[in-house]
């Protein structure tokens, strides 16, 4: 497939519908070198092949997150820029999915504490999200992002304080001192208990 017609899929109609964003994502995911052509869409002057590209790559990542590695820097600048709430929210989800520098692991808090404070909840709630899996990974930053999740829960929308308190109870489990197996372990008996 060539990059005019995944665009083609991806484009028309509006941004109610995600159009065929999942046929899209199928595509890439079995064509990898196409990746690059929805980094490419969340470029795009149209909002509606933006919003779609985006979709698409969050779904493709979750599936394989190296994907992202040659596009990391464009994630962390321009794309993170985008203002269109339907393109932040997936940036949000891709961003902890990046294999990242203490430096980049900042400024990728630095952007998600900005989303923190953008009009739409979901973008809220997928930044408050990105932070939790972020602190996960990082005992310097921890303290910090808990702080923010802490102040961000106390003063939002009813469904963002059932997730946030839901981010803190994950939080306190498994602090970023635990190796991988301890979390796994905690995760399990925690489950069991229930």
């Amino acid at each position: 497939m060539k990059r005019n017609a995944l665009f083609t899929m991806l484009s028309g109609g509006d941004l109610r519908s995600m159009g065929r964003s999942e046929e899209a994502a199928a595509e890439v995911l079995a064509n990898p070198p196409l990746f690059g052509d929805l980094i490419r869409g969340m470029q795009s002057s149209d909002p509606v092949l933006r919003m779609r590209a985006a979709g698409a790559a969050e779904q493709v990542t979750a599936h394989n997150p190296m994907l992202l590695e040659r596009h990391k820097k464009k994630i962390l600048s321009t794309i993170a820029t985008v203002t269109q709430k339907e393109v932040r929210r997936y940036v949000a989800q891709m961003i902890p999915r990046l294999s990242m520098t203490a430096v980049e692991r900042k400024n990728a808090v630095g952007i998600l504490n900005k989303y923190l404070e953008d009009p739409s909840s979901v973008v809220r709630t997928s930044a408050m999200q990105a932070l939790a899996e972020i602190a996960l990974g990082d005992k310097r930053l921890y303290a910090s992002i808990r702080k923010t999740i802490e102040r961000v829960t106390e003063s939002e929308t009813p469904a963002m304080k059932a997730r946030g308190k839901k981010l803190l109870e994950r939080l306190a489990l498994s602090p970023p001192s635990m190796t991988l197996r301890e979390r796994r372990r905690n995760h399990l008996s925690r489950r069991k208990s229930s």
